[in-house]
């Protein structure tokens, strides 16, 4: 596995218009970084009550790029068809399947989430979970879903024993409060991108990578909107060593993947 970025979306956002949310500028800026594969989300899904039409438009977006974009579902838990939605996911064999319960006005934590992430644990499906996409400060008025709460990804990793999670837009201190929250062998199944980890001059990613370990962060972007060079940046400026800068840009990602 090459370069992998595990925090991209396509498609119009619904707050504000972007400059680029097309798969074609996603895919310019992956050959200008070197990035090889893209987990890419339908940001249209966030607002819809049934994201199963949002799955078939990611899809239909991203076919022109199969071998570099690999289209990531969002499923609603209070959709009557989820169980029908996970299984269609399944079939079509996506790295992982995303939930974003403050958009879809869903207790993160609640009866619901912990059905859908134990069927998914069932499937095999990995988790994708995104505790904010702007910060508070910038968001639309009409914006008004809340960051997911630290606790609630505690909660669910303790649904099921073989339940594997990817975190993204985590700052430093969510990072620690889940981590350091969890037993080993359940923080040893989270993986946390580092989009939203600060960098030199803060020592916020260097601590994480020392206490948390280097082992259990991935590249994520954010893009598009978030700059997609940041998260380079901060590793060079940090001038990590070759080994775990090769983990954090695929290797860890494919030892939590595990055989494919």
């Amino acid at each position: 596995m090459g370069v992998t970025d595990v925090a991209v979306f396509v498609g119009a956002y619904p707050y504000r218009s972007l400059t680029h949310d097309d798969p074609a500028w996603v895919v310019s800026q992956m050959d200008r970084l070197g990035i090889e594969r893209a987990w890419v989300s339908h940001f249209p899904s966030l607002l819809l009550t049934d994201p199963a039409s949002g799955t078939r438009a990611l899809r239909d977006l991203v076919a022109p790029y199969d071998e570099r974009l690999f289209p990531v579902p969002i499923l609603n838990p209070a959709s009557p068809t989820w169980r029908h939605d996970l299984q269609d996911a399944k079939a079509a064999q996506p790295p992982a399947v995303r939930l974003m319960p403050q958009y879809h006005g869903v207790d993160p934590a609640g009866p619901l989430m912990r059905e859908v992430v134990a069927t998914m644990a069932t499937l095999g499906l990995p988790l994708l979970l995104t505790v904010r996409l702007e910060d508070a400060r910038q968001r639309h008025p009409s914006d008004t879903a809340l960051d997911l709460p630290a606790a609630a990804v505690r909660a669910l990793m303790r649904v099921d024993s073989s339940l594997r999670c990817i975190v993204t837009h985590a700052d430093r201190s969510y990072v620690e409060e889940v981590h350091f929250g969890l037993t080993p062998a359940e923080a040893a199944r989270v993986l946390w991108d580092i989009s939203w980890i600060w960098g030199p001059p803060e020592n916020h990613l260097a601590l994480v990578l020392d206490t948390v370990g280097a082992d259990r962060f991935v590249l994520g972007t954010g893009m598009p909107l978030r700059i997609p060079d940041t998260p380079f940046a901060k590793l060079d400026l940090l001038e990590v060593a070759g080994d775990v800068r090769r983990g954090i840009l695929s290797g860890n990602l494919l030892r939590w993947l595990g055989p494919q």
